[in-house]
């Protein structure tokens, strides 16, 4: 048996008890899932060895759908891939006129992630990677340093932005040779896309673009073909809370966000894209709700529907939508023993003191108790953290007194309420959204 190490057992109990996904040790706690998790890996594979994927996770809330996410962007990770994360909020989205997009892309900057640096903040590593690599092959050619940069990012000056993407590193590189920190600096800035304004870009810079709302899907195709150049294997872009695109009252900018992800999904679908994968993590209102949804739009229903063939048990997991099974009661027993273990309390509380556990769940909530199994494993956490402060406290005392509801998720709440239909109040800006004259 695996040992399990303090810092991981410290970080998986703290964010189990407010009901998060841990960033760490998530392979101590995982069960079920294995088809999925195994045609995700393959994904990973595929944009290691130079191909592009891309994967809308869906499930309920509380389903496990970040976890899920979470789990394969570790595997990524492990396979030499740089991963840069973020959740969408009302300030973060992939199409914007007011910053929103570029916040979204400098929240993806910070989060960025290696095997070396799992916590995110590996950005300025990867610069740095890339400029010792540099050093090392001009050392061996005995070439200029210059030369061989202006070699190794050539072919990114042929894609969009390309020129001031190379340019600043380029002044990386010169602020390394010259030990100006501030130059440094200021490159990273303008890589994790924290200049405002072209203005002090160019006073600190001398470039002339920014990272704006308009080019930051032209950026991240640019990041995935300088990690490579880094030495790393591809780029891995996490996006969860899609819901939030799901949620946004104008229909001009849901279906301009909609537009970003179709464009996204027809360069992956295409072969448009190198070395470069997405996740999006979303529930089912988010895909298929044919008001807000992603079926709101036309040409991602007809891209994203599902396999009629696959029904009566039959799966599909080759398209780009991935709807993640529930658990079955078995699995959630095994994951609660797994948290047991990590918990340290195979003595105390034995497999019986589970049993009796999940019966009074499903007592109280009948079979969500497993299908969003959250909050379930939330209040089994918390007895067990009664039991380990009261040595005196028995769990046949203390299972009774648990109270657990429902986890329907509150991030639609400030949704318009629905009508008879089904369908979203209409808003005034859905009815001024096509005018002519």
């Amino acid at each position: 048996m695996v040992e399990i190490k303090r810092r991981e057992r410290d970080t998986i109990i703290q964010a189990l008890r407010a009901g998060v996904v841990p960033r760490l040790g998530l392979q101590h706690i995982q069960v079920g899932r294995a088809r999925e998790i195994e045609e995700l890996v393959k994904d990973m594979e595929r944009i290691a060895e130079g191909g592009a994927a891309i994967r809308f996770i869906i499930g309920d809330y509380g389903s496990g759908k970040t976890f899920f996410i979470n789990l394969i962007r570790l595997v990524a990770l492990e396979k030499g891939l740089v991963v840069m994360s973020a959740d969408l909020a009302p300030d973060r989205r992939l199409h914007a006129t007011g910053g929103q997009a570029r916040s979204l892309y400098a929240e993806m900057a910070r989060n960025c992630a290696t095997r070396t640096k799992p916590d995110g903040g590996a950005l300025a590593s990867v610069v740095e990677r890339f400029v010792s690599q540099t050093y090392r092959t001009a050392e061996e050619e005995d070439r200029s340093v210059g030369e061989v940069i202006r070699e190794r990012l050539a072919h990114l000056e042929e894609l969009t932005g390309g020129f001031e993407f190379s340019e600043v590193v380029r002044k990386y590189w010169e602020g390394h040779e010259t030990g100006d920190e501030d130059l440094k600096t200021s490159a990273l800035r303008w890589l994790r896309a924290e200049f405002a304004t072209r203005t002090d870009a160019r006073k600190a810079l001398g470039v002339r673009t920014i990272i704006d709302d308009a080019s930051v899907y032209d950026h991240l195709k640019l990041m995935a073909a300088f990690v490579c150049e880094a030495g790393y294997k591809g780029l891995v872009i996490s996006l969860d809370e899609m819901v939030n695109l799901y949620k946004l009252t104008s229909s001009q900018a849901r279906n301009a966000n909609y537009e970003q992800i179709l464009r996204i999904l027809n360069d992956v679908l295409q072969g448009s894209a190198a070395h470069l994968g997405f996740l999006f993590g979303g529930t089912p209102d988010f895909l298929m709700h044919t008001r807000r949804g992603l079926y709101s739009y036309e040409a991602l229903q007809s891209r994203l529907a599902e396999n009629s063939f696959a029904r009566d048990g039959l799966v599909d997991l080759s398209g780009p939508v991935v709807r993640l099974a529930n658990l079955s009661p078995e699995d959630l027993f095994v994951l609660l023993k797994n948290v047991r273990r990590v918990m340290k309390h195979e003595e105390s509380v034995p497999n019986e003191a589970i049993e009796a556990f999940m019966h009074h769940c499903a007592a109280r909530i009948g079979e969500a108790y497993f299908r969003t199994p959250r909050n379930t494993v939330t209040a089994f956490v918390d007895l067990l953290s009664v039991i380990e402060q009261n040595p005196g406290a028995a769990w046949q005392d203390l299972i009774e007194a648990i109270d657990i509801e429902v986890d329907g998720g509150d991030d639609l709440s400030d949704i318009e309420d629905l009508g008879s239909t089904g369908n979203a109040a209409t808003t005034p800006d859905d009815d001024l959204s096509s005018f002519k004259l």
